[in-house]
């Protein structure tokens, strides 16, 4: 296997360049019941996109200490970034950072600027639940949290934050910028009332011919009929361009009317 600071994912990368890639993992047994929906995966990959990093995989993953260490570990084995959500509150089920200090060696400290921002926070009301929002792997920086003051925790390239989405989004912008990336991802879509079956063989001619960009059939069905939206993706503005000229006049070629933009 090459390094992870060596690999280039050759769906993504133009010219060899290096692409930055994430994982997400989703810890939580409310999200594997269905009782709680989530929605952090979807916030997180744009805002990774913004980074020029992306995500790769993302995993879902029960209130358990070895299925958490394992997810966790793996995903570091496979990217440059790893990211949780969930499990690091103040009650009994909240066992994240004890998954991933014991899967990583580490021991279970209080972080020292925890405490304090914690006992701010809450001041006369501080108590021992809320004290265990201060624990940390041993040698781990904190993630400012400007919603309740209770803060996420990095790792080197791990970063492990609150399932809460309002949360987790405030711990994000407070990483804007900081972590290193590549290009961002930019797409453009073109609109078709057509069968995706009847240009499956198109779209591929298109992909192969463009190198560095990816198309991607999103079909639908409304008015009674059937479409389909494509989407490119590319680093490169000018071979995404490309394409999708490229696109747009194959299909008008082969008798289906295509715009710009989702239908």
């Amino acid at each position: 296997m090459p390094d992870r600071n060596e690999r280039v994912d050759q769906d993504d990368g133009i010219g060899g360049e290096k692409v930055w890639t994430a994982a997400l993992v989703i810890i939580g047994d409310e999200i594997l019941s269905g009782r709680t929906q989530d929605a952090n995966l979807a916030y997180l990959a744009r805002w990774l996109n913004i980074q020029g990093i992306r995500l790769k995989e993302a995993r879902v993953v029960a209130d358990d200490e070895a299925a958490i260490g394992a997810a966790v570990t793996a995903c570091l084995a496979a990217h440059d970034y790893v990211f949780t959500t969930g499990g690091i509150g103040p009650t009994h089920d909240d066992i994240t950072v004890d998954a991933i200090a014991a899967a990583l060696g580490r021991k279970v400290v209080h972080h020292p600027d925890a405490v304090d921002i914690l006992t701010k926070y809450y001041g006369d009301r501080i108590t021992e639940a809320r004290l265990r929002m201060a624990r940390v792997p041993e040698g781990a920086d904190l993630i400012p949290n400007p919603e309740t003051g209770a803060p996420g925790i990095r790792l080197d390239r791990l970063f492990i934050m609150a399932g809460v989405p309002k949360i987790t989004q405030g711990m994000l912008r407070g990483l804007d910028g900081k972590l290193a990336g590549g290009r961002p991802v930019v797409s453009r879509a073109v609109g078709a009332w057509t069968q995706e079956s009847r240009v499956a063989d198109l779209l591929a001619r298109i992909q192969k011919e463009h190198d560095g960009v990816q198309v991607g059939s999103y079909p639908f069905w409304r008015e009674g009929k059937g479409g389909a939206n494509f989407v490119l993706r590319s680093v490169d503005d000018t071979r995404l361009a490309a394409a999708v000229d490229a696109l747009r006049a194959a299909l008008e070629a082969d008798g289906i009317t295509a715009q710009e933009g989702e239908i």
